[in-house]
């Protein structure tokens, strides 16, 4: 089969397609599934760069998120059958989805939404799961919440929207100009610039000063320090990224903040409340491009760069 191999840690070039061996079912409980779309996550090229090497040998293959079909099914699988439309994301740490095949235990596959195509639903499984942990399981949002997400654009951001709107909350988000009007389309309420103004102080200004309930950090840098600045006392901030700088949390310890620590989810239970709002319609991946899986090196690169020609919005996927 083909597959991106990564032979050695680096920037987009040392992604190399390959033919590699085809698995094949071990062990009774193993379902065997035919990759037609995966995606691009920030994990996938913190993996290709090196930063978690101590949990992986090389060579290896990243990815994150499959959407595709069962092609064989181990002697004690019950659930699955050849032809089944799923999706899921791959065990961290385990072979990834950049490949036209991938072996996997039963228990992680969820059904395919039927009204996705197989890229949009390779967006989503990562971050579906993430999203509902961030939201509902930690800060515990409900209708009538406020929340801020900054970042509103990306793949976090994009699918958060939704997911906040669907539970009833009034959703801050930043985003430039050019990307308002369809970042108010998922569902955001109050969109703001945030090359052109400080977030945190319009948030302060349209809150009268309250602040909001919850904000969710898929940003870095200095958020955790600042994001006290636009909370509610007593509110919830809810982190996904490392901390790679030291943070003065004086300004949370005023608001009586609570903190939550993720690392990204890949629990089949939490993707399954997404699915649930994608069969209902009030959730709907946002796809910033396609790229076929021969040219992953450039997907990686719009991913990272910068000094993007057009803004990022949403996922990027990677067809096979």
């Amino acid at each position: 089969m083909k597959a991106v191999v990564i032979n050695n840690y680096g920037g987009p070039e040392v992604l190399q397609l390959k033919e590699v061996t085809t698995p094949s079912i071990t062990d009774h409980s193993q379902v065997l599934v035919k990759v037609r779309a995966t995606s691009v996550n920030p994990l996938d090229y913190q993996v290709r760069r090196g930063d978690y090497a101590p949990l992986f040998d090389l060579p290896l293959i990243t990815g994150h998120d499959i959407a595709g079909e069962v092609v064989a099914v181990g002697k004690a699988v019950k659930t699955w059958r050849p032809g089944d439309k799923v999706y899921y994301s791959p065990r961290f740490g385990g072979p990834g989805s950049y490949a036209e095949y991938h072996l996997t235990d039963e228990s992680s596959l969820s059904g395919m939404p039927a009204n996705l195509s197989y890229e949009e639903a390779a967006a989503v499984p990562l971050i579906g799961g993430t999203v509902w942990e961030m939201l509902v399981v930690r800060a515990k949002l409900k209708k009538g919440d406020t929340i801020l997400i900054p970042g509103g654009a990306g793949g976090i951001g994009t699918l958060a929207i939704q997911v906040a709107k669907s539970l009833g909350a009034f959703v801050y988000t930043t985003g430039q100009d050019i990307l308002q009007e369809q970042l108010r389309q998922l569902g955001a309420d109050v969109v703001i610039d945030h090359h052109k103004k400080n977030y945190l102080e319009e948030v302060q200004a349209y809150t009268k000063g309250k602040g909001v309930d919850v904000i969710i950090d898929t940003v870095g840098g200095h958020t955790l320090s600042d994001s006290p600045h636009a909370l509610a006392s007593y509110g919830n901030i809810v982190t996904l990224v490392d901390i790679a700088l030291p943070q003065n949390l004086i300004h949370a310890w005023e608001k009586n903040a609570t903190y939550h620590f993720v690392f990204t989810r890949q629990s089949r239970d939490e993707l399954h409340h997404i699915t649930g709002l994608i069969e209902a319609g009030q959730v709907k991946p946002v796809i910033d491009s396609v790229y076929p899986i021969e040219d992953v090196k450039s997907a990686h690169q719009r991913m990272e760069d910068a000094k993007r020609d057009r803004p990022l919005l949403g996922k990027i996927v990677l067809s096979l």
